[in-house]
């Protein structure tokens, strides 16, 4: 009998291997799928830690210009997430399927990116997987992040109601996502109104066949996902189910509501995260007085919580239940369902921040009114030649540009 290994200090599994990451292709270059449909790269748009992104299009003399219909994913074929990632497009994402059920469901979309094709692609003596995919545009996140981390009320619950079309989608084709979260929500890059969820590379098939798979503890899966938003069958190790991701959604919600959740403050605390998740899951209305300190209460948003947290682990969800819970915290704006996301703040009776007020003290004022009457003595005097040529010369200065988000715009 060999001996055994010994664990690593991690606790007993080995590390994955590390990944290559993908050499970058030309513009032209042309990828033929399995189905022997031809594609043509046109510049690349992103880039992840194992793949690289481009635009593209059905293969034709002309170049993929800047307003491509598609994208394409390249990584190489020892790498496993696109692998992964294809498992579940081509057994839920196909085109014909999506339509299918935005028919049968009376959707104006679905916010499911739809699979086009996929192969192996060799070059340079390396060996390629590639996916193609409609393309989108920029990520949530980073939106969240240049509208001061706060999305109108309206808004949120407009979200709300697509990704629960979403999840109701993945859901009954026997997968969950399990890591719903703004930066893996995008919106369309010509239609802004429309948001997509993505990437895929780690969705759980939960019911093969039509069977769930039962509640178990695992120690040495706990915490997966994105540990703010990440769902409390998921910090104790158990597998992602249909509750686990309409948990995440309404984590979500709260957040892009009111700015932060309340475990933010540690999130290197793993424990300290799952003990405050449980604690506020046992008291809707505490968490919802913590999240909105002395404000009106989105009360839909607590009766969502409240709605999810009555869910077993294999319970099919009521879908359309929680779907009314949103509309009528839309009604109780004075709004409907409209399909238009609007990111601006003043909306809806939301209430625009404003300014803080600088504290003026005597000496202040006293100081800004002598600097007032030396400015207005200055520009009596005439200014010298010399002073006024430099002066002309001078440029006007620029604009300093808005702070950019950490959203990562398509998924790489």
């Amino acid at each position: 009998m060999p001996p055994r290994k010994k664990p690593d200090a991690a606790g007993g599994r080995k590390a994955p291997a590390k990944r290559k990451l993908a050499e970058e292709f030309p513009p032209g270059e042309v990828l033929t799928d399995s189905a022997k449909k031809q594609w043509k790269l046109g510049l690349p748009v992103g880039q992840g830690g194992f793949g690289r992104l481009y635009l593209a299009d059905v293969n034709s003399s002309s170049t993929v210009g800047s307003d491509a219909p598609y994208v394409i994913k390249v990584e190489p074929s020892d790498n496993g997430p696109l692998f992964s990632e294809l498992k579940f497009y081509m057994r839920a994402a196909k085109p014909e399927l999506i339509q299918k059920w935005t028919s049968s469901h009376k959707l104006k979309y679905l916010g499911v990116p739809r699979y086009w094709g996929s192969g192996l692609h060799e070059k340079n003596g390396n060996s390629y997987r590639f996916m193609v995919m409609d393309r989108l545009g920029k990520d949530l996140q980073k939106v969240f992040e240049e509208t001061g981390k706060l999305f109108p009320h309206k808004t949120v619950l407009q979200l709300g109601l697509r990704v629960i079309d979403i999840l109701e989608y993945i859901h009954e084709h026997e997968y969950v996502h399990g890591d719903i979260k703004a930066s893996n929500l995008l919106l369309h890059h010509k239609h802004p109104d429309q948001v997509f969820l993505v990437d895929y590379g780690l969705t759980y098939r939960y019911c093969p066949e039509g069977v769930h798979k039962e509640y178990k503890e695992d120690p040495r899966k706990c915490h997966n996902g994105t540990i703010e938003f990440t769902s409390v069958d998921a910090h104790k190790g158990v597998s992602p189910s249909r509750r686990g991701d309409l948990e995440i959604l309404g984590y979500c919600m709260i957040q892009w509501l009111c700015g932060k959740l309340p475990w933010e403050d540690n999130l290197t605390d793993p424990s300290y995260v799952t003990d405050s998740k449980i604690r506020y899951g046992d008291e809707i209305l505490t968490l919802m007085e913590k999240c909105f300190p002395g404000k009106k209460k989105p009360d839909e948003i607590g009766r969502y919580m409240e709605l999810v947290k009555e869910l077993g682990y294999s319970d099919q969800p009521s879908y359309q239940k929680l779907r009314d819970v949103l509309l009528q915290g839309l009604k109780a704006l004075g709004a409907k369902d409209d399909g238009k996301l609007d990111f601006s703040q003043a909306q809806n009776g939301d209430v625009p921040h404003k300014e803080r007020k600088r504290k003026i003290t005597r000496s202040t004022k006293e100081a800004e009114t002598e600097e007032t009457e030396e400015t207005e003595a200055a520009a009596k005097k005439k200014p010298s030649k010399g002073r006024a040529a430099a002066a002309s010369s001078k440029s006007p200065s620029k604009p300093t540009p808005k702070g950019r988000g950490r959203g990562r715009g398509q998924k790489k």
